[in-house]
């Protein structure tokens, strides 16, 4: 049960730790995310999602079943990020070369041309060699990885027991 609940909270802690990460890195930094990077985050929201469900619902077989969909759509999100991270390094072709955020309203030639353009195959930060998306490959898939262990070893304490 201890593990299940710590498997729980990993799989609410790990999606909301990366996605408000991406969002302050956006909105205080100024690192405006590319179309690669947008993608990479849905999986995350829809794991804080299935946490949040698994937390308010309470029942043992249906939040096991939720925290089980959170670490995959975590791990979905790492394994976006992995491919995305091989485009920054150029390893492989992205599927996109750019993408730009226009703000609806006002003039709109105006907003398209001070819109900021952001190119997918470029890292616009690292840490010792490490992009963005490289980041949250390593955290997404460590942290998808460690829920389902916790998930298998609960289930099997279970089963002893």
């Amino acid at each position: 049960m201890a593990l299940s609940r710590a498997a729980l909270w990993l799989s609410l802690i790990i999606p909301s730790a990366l996605l408000g990460g991406a969002l302050i890195s956006e909105h205080v930094f100024g690192l405006y995310p590319c179309e690669m990077c947008m993608w990479q985050r849905w999986p995350h929201l829809a794991a804080i999602v299935l946490a949040l469900l698994a937390i308010v619902l309470r029942n043992q077989k249906l939040s096991q079943f939720l925290i089980l969909d959170a670490a995959l759509a975590i791990l979905i999100s790492g394994l976006i990020g992995g491919f995305h991270a091989g485009v920054e390094y150029g390893w492989w072709e992205g599927i996109t070369s750019c993408a730009t955020t226009v703000a609806a309203g006002g003039d709109m030639l105006d907003s398209i041309m001070n819109a900021p353009l952001v190119r997918c195959d470029v890292a616009p930060w690292s840490l010792f060699g490490i992009s963005l998306a490289g980041f949250n490959f390593l955290l997404s898939v460590g942290g998808a990885i460690l829920i389902f262990v916790l998930m298998a070893k609960g289930r099997k304490d279970a089963s002893n027991g």
